[in-house]
């Protein structure tokens, strides 16, 4: 009764069965095929197989000495060298796996309400929620509006010199953040958004896109202490329920 084979020996009888009947194996590899090959399964991005490792390296190159050569090498390392699915990569070390578990937050799809609020503040502010409603054609939920002060997208910034002085809303540094951007004057201008598609050409030349600014607006005055912060909002609405 023969031996049973080993992991290592079953794995470059898969390697030899992969190059053919007729494939033997060639010299041991130089030190140059085994940095070549160590590049490649590296800087890859996906698991490599046998035969087009053997493609990169040339046929005088012996892969299945090349790959066991680097499965020892870093047998006793952070990550290993490891075949799966026919192909070979490096991965972790088993035994530091618990290095990498980590809880993640779900990222929550906003609303089509939401996105529409957000960009309706982000190019018209300083705006006032009856002026996103009016803006919008439809009644504004308080959900949309606390959804976007929870994640720290927009903020209350000062209120109306008009009649029952309603607060104004605006965008935060998060919000800069989150999109990418270094200041409001980076937003996407007209010829932005239709070169994105998101501005039928037909209606452009009807549609005037604003430039917000982060300074006050002459008929609006700053918030007194405790007013900005994004709770006040929320709890003035329950009032009014």
């Amino acid at each position: 009764m023969s031996a049973p084979e080993t992991p290592v020996a079953d794995a470059l009888k898969r390697i030899e069965d992969a190059f053919g009947e007729g494939e033997r194996l060639r010299a041991p590899p130089s030190q140059d095929a085994i940095r070549a090959a160590e590049a490649l399964l590296f800087a890859g991005g996906e698991p490599i197989t046998a035969k087009a490792l053997s493609e990169k390296l040339g046929p005088e190159v012996d892969v299945a000495a090349v790959l066991m050569k680097l499965k020892a090498d870093y047998a006793e390392r952070g990550v290993h060298l490891v075949e799966a699915g026919g192909a070979w990569r490096f991965q972790s070390a088993p035994d530091l796996s618990g290095l990498f578990s980590e809880t993640r937050e779900q990222p929550k799809r906003l609303p089509k309400a939401a996105l529409e609020t957000l960009a309706v503040i982000a190019y018209h502010q300083p705006v006032t929620r009856a002026e996103i409603e009016d803006i919008r054609g439809v009644s504004l939920s308080r959900g949309s509006m606390e959804l976007l002060l929870e994640i720290g997208w927009i903020r209350p910034r000062g209120r109306r010199r008009t009649p029952g002085r309603p607060l104004t809303f605006g965008t935060t540094d998060a919000f800069l953040s989150q999109f990418g951007l270094a200041s409001l004057d980076a937003l996407p201008g007209k010829d932005d958004l239709k070169a994105l598609g998101l501005l039928d050409p037909r209606a452009a030349g009807q549609i005037e896109v604003p430039r917000p600014s982060e300074d006050a607006a002459p008929d609006e005055e700053p918030l007194s202490d405790g007013e900005d912060a994004a709770s006040f909002f929320v709890d003035h609405l329950r009032e009014d329920e």
